[in-house]
């Protein structure tokens, strides 16, 4: 979505490694693709680096890019991993890969 904004906050979730999410609308191009992205706003200290970065879920908008190539969502509705020809899996989020 060229020229996406983050509004306001959407809703908040709990993570048991990085601490309290908080999801945003990704708006652009007259369009609105809710809780599409997320950020940590005070990680817990092992994750602090994430701290003022927000994440987008590339299977919610219309398009992802790496380096000019289009990125491939991670499958399921609960990864938000961005894969491209140079990521190897095997990844989680498709049938049967919930408990490995």
């Amino acid at each position: 979505m060229p020229g996406a904004s983050f509004p306001s906050r959407a809703a908040t979730a709990w993570c048991e490694w990085k601490g309290r999410a908080a999801y945003f609308d990704v708006v652009g191009g007259g369009r609105r693709a809710p809780r599409a992205a997320w950020h940590y706003p005070t990680p817990v200290a092992a994750y602090a680096v994430l701290a003022g970065h927000v994440a987008v879920m590339p299977g919610l908008v219309d398009a992802c890019f790496v380096d000019g190539e289009r990125v491939r969502p991670q499958e399921g509705g609960f990864y938000g991993g961005w894969i491209t020809d140079r990521v190897v899996g095997p990844f989680k989020g498709g049938p049967g890969s919930w408990g490995w």
